[in-house]
């Protein structure tokens, strides 16, 4: 498995996301339909971190804690995790006592990557990361939903202080590349910051297991983002995904994992059972062709299918 680098830290090719863990306000039960519990989710954890994924995605505002706390309860004594976590302006209101109640809860001292998880005021939020990457609480600064003049501004009031911006995190697919469009990822890599890419799988429908037949429960997040009509639009990108997949003797999920690492991204991939760590195995070993790629692309635009979340800004 081919690693990453987020400046001198070596990080597995995908990150493992945890939002539909636990339940709650923006919690697995309210957005993806899931109710899972400890015991359902440690052997998931157990699988990751024996294959190496062993860095985490969280945030204070999943399950407002409750994704923390689970994620918390594995790696309690552990020192070969890596956590990344969130501070969400409009959620909370004062980020020192946000990251230490987000310690609390993961049995961490500090946060490998911590993330500004929206825009609002950029001036002022970036400048409150500083003291705590300056005292070591924070070990790497990222900035999540943000457009280019805001990540630049982020990376201009951090140098300014002889500290980097060091990852972008935005929602980025083979539906959704206005990341792509407005030259953030462009500027990431000119910069040596990392782009992480969220929702790669668009929660489930990219994975090939969802029809107009089979549709998402109606009354999620996600299941009033796709659906049945929507989903019936992407089957010809999802026979593209296939066909491509058993060239590869892998599944339909995992092209589109592989495409994200095509275009220079750290997918972020949710996983709530095994066989979800095992498809991130397979998708970090899989290359997909220049032609390939352009193909998959040129599919996903002929559906027509655009899916712009509700907290994200034009980029």
């Amino acid at each position: 498995m081919k690693s990453v680098k987020l400046k001198n830290e070596t990080l597995p090719p995908i990150a493992l996301g945890t939002w539909s863990w636990g339940n709650g306000v923006n919690g697995g039960d309210t957005v993806f339909g899931n109710n899972l519990s400890d015991e359902d989710l440690k052997p998931v954890f157990d699988a990751a971190m024996d294959a190496g994924f062993n860095l985490w995605d969280t945030a204070a505002v999943y399950g407002m804690g409750a994704s923390e706390t689970i994620l918390g309860n594995f790696i309690k004594d552990r020192e070969d995790v890596l956590v990344s976590t969130k501070f969400t302006p409009g959620a909370h209101e004062v980020m020192e006592d946000t990251l230490q109640d987000s310690f609390e809860r993961l049995s961490v001292d500090h946060a490998d990557i911590y993330w500004i998880h929206n825009p609002n005021d950029v001036e002022k939020w970036t400048a409150e990361l500083i003291p705590l990457m300056k005292n070591g609480k924070i070990k790497h600064a990222g900035v999540s939903n943000h457009n280019l003049e805001e990540v630049k501004k982020a990376a201009s009031i951090l140098e300014k202080e002889g500290l980097e911006l060091s990852a972008v995190q935005n929602h980025y697919s083979l539906l959704y590349r206005a990341s792509e469009d407005a030259g953030i990822i462009d500027w990431c890599n000119q910069h040596d910051v990392l782009f992480f890419s969220y929702m790669v799988l668009e929660q489930g429908a990219l994975t090939g297991k969802y029809t107009a037949q089979n549709p998402f429960k109606a009354d999620t997040r996600r299941g009033k983002a796709f659906s049945p009509e929507v989903l019936e639009k992407l089957k010809p990108l999802l026979e593209k995904m296939k066909n491509i997949a058993e060239k590869h003797q892998v599944d339909t999920a995992q092209i589109a994992m592989a495409w994200a690492i095509a275009k220079g991204t750290v997918p972020i991939i949710g996983v709530t059972k095994s066989s979800h760590v095992d498809g991130a195995i397979a998708a970090a070993d899989v290359k997909l062709s220049d032609q390939e790629v352009k193909d998959l692309e040129t599919a996903a635009k002929e559906t027509g299918v655009e899916v712009k979340a509700e907290w994200e800004q034009e980029m």
